[in-house]
């Protein structure tokens, strides 16, 4: 269970034990429903305690204590999904990265809308390099699949388009005020709590496909100390653990209604709603670092491709498409 996809006979054990959570399950009709032998069934239990997975044991069976948070999908569909995106969900409990994993689903014609989410990653990947600290049992992880008939140029407004959906997603399940930091950071009270790599593979006039990798800092209880001046969780910043799979159903929710809207009405549509749910959209004092150095400037907009407008103290006025934004305090 460390590694590889998980096993939809894993899946159905977890099934049915939530589904029978107030009385003890025999191990023999576990081992019959599911179609394993009582030894496999007593290992699979005892890899679901390591993973946190409250099973009491009896002489006569098991009983689920308490019910996991875990995102297999048998638990992730007992919540109201969208149509498109969610149909499809593979699930791991160890992975490298759902982005990798992901875009090797999609080169096997992984169909749009699925979903590639992980219990734990051990080589996280952020923007510009970086390495997302993914720790176990305690975020979501997921990377989603898109095949949109938009050209290559539609990119940025995809990552927008994501951050607007996970600030909304975040927002409805825990009430806590969330900014979004352009172009894909998601902060509460300052600090980053939830971060985007989007990848893509396309021609020059048509988006193959698009992986939009999410990482969200829910049930965290502290951050690792080189972290802790920037960085967060939901439940650091809320004061109590929440379910991480209300907050992916609810992701998973707001992904495609922001992505059928991009459709019907365009750029503006995200764009707009980007820039009203952002501090950071206009009269933002930020420094703005790139490959040329770091200049201090004033945000006074967005561009219809998602382009972040920047003033420099200078007065050159610009259209940012890459780089780092932080805000000067």
């Amino acid at each position: 269970m460390s590694s590889g996809v998980t096993s939809h006979r894993i899946d159905r054990l977890v099934h049915l034990l939530v589904k029978n959570a107030t009385v003890l399950v025999p191990g023999p009709k576990i081992a019959s429903e599911i179609g394993v032998s009582r030894s496999t069934v007593w290992m699979w239990i005892e890899k679901l305690r390591a993973l946190g997975v409250a099973i009491k044991g009896h002489p006569r069976g098991y009983q689920l204590q308490k019910l996991p948070d875990l995102l297999v999908p048998s638990l992730v569909h007992s919540e109201p999904l969208p149509s498109e995106i969610g149909n499809k969900i593979v699930h791991y409990f160890r992975v490298e990265s759902t982005n990798t994993a992901a875009m090797e689903l999609s080169a096997q014609e992984g169909p749009h809308g699925t979903v590639v989410i992980t219990e734990e990653q051990t080589a996280g990947r952020g923007r510009m390099g970086r390495v997302w600290y993914s720790e176990k049992r305690s975020g979501i992880y997921v990377s989603v699949l898109l095949r949109p008939p938009l050209s290559p140029a539609a990119a940025p407004i995809l990552t927008l388009l994501a951050g607007v959906a996970a600030q909304q997603a975040i927002q409805s399940v825990t009430e806590l005020p969330v900014d979004i930091r352009w172009p894909n950071d998601l902060l509460v009270n300052g600090k980053k709590v939830c971060g985007m790599l989007t990848e893509m593979q396309a021609e020059l006039d048509r988006l193959h496909k698009v992986v939009l990798g999410i990482g969200i800092n829910v049930n965290h209880r502290e951050m690792p100390e080189e972290l802790r001046a920037i960085a967060t969780s939901l439940a650091i910043e809320g004061g109590q653990s929440y379910s991480r799979i209300q907050v992916l159903a609810a992701l998973l929710q707001e992904l495609e209604h922001y992505y059928r809207l991009l459709l019907s009405e365009g750029n503006s549509a995200i764009t707009r709603r980007w820039a009203a749910a952002s501090s950071y959209a206009q009269g933002k004092r930020v420094r703005i670092k790139t490959q040329a150095g770091e200049f201090p400037a004033t945000t006074t907009g967005l561009d219809s491709t998602g382009a972040l407008k920047v003033r420099y103290d200078s007065g050159k006025e610009e259209l940012l498409v890459a780089g780092e934004v932080t805000e000067i305090k």
